[in-house]
C-alpha cells in the first residue's frame, strides 16, 4: 500500500524493513478465515536472525511493539496477526 493512501500512522523506515520482512517471511494462514499469523517468539527470532536487519532482541521487540501500537499487527494469544488497511 502507498504511504500517502495508508491510513496508519508513519514509523521509522527500520521498522517498516522489519515490517515486510515479517509479511514476506512464510506466514502461517488460518485457513478458516485467511489471516495470516506468527507467534510471537517466531517473530523474535525472525527479526534477530533476518541479515538485511541486523537487530537485536531488544530492537526486534521494541519494532514489534510499535507495530502492534500502530496497527500493522494485532495479537491474539501471543500470536501476531496482520492488519489489512482499509482502502
Amino acid at each position: 500500500m502507498d504511504a500517502s493512501t495508508d491510513p496508519r500512522p508513519p514509523l521509522s523506515e527500520w521498522i517498516l524493513d522489519a515490517y515486510d520482512v515479517l509479511c514476506t517471511h512464510r506466514l502461517m494462514s488460518d485457513d478458516q478465515r485467511g489471516m495470516q499469523s506468527v507467534p510471537r517468539e517466531q517473530a523474535l527470532d525472525i527479526l534477530c536472525r533476518a541479515d538485511e536487519l541486523a537487530l537485536h532482541t531488544e530492537d526486534a521487540t521494541y519494532a514489534l511493539t510499535r507495530l502492534l501500537e500502530r496497527g500493522y499487527f494485532y495479537e491474539v494469544d501471543d500470536e501476531l496477526r496482520v492488519t489489512t488497511p482499509e482502502h
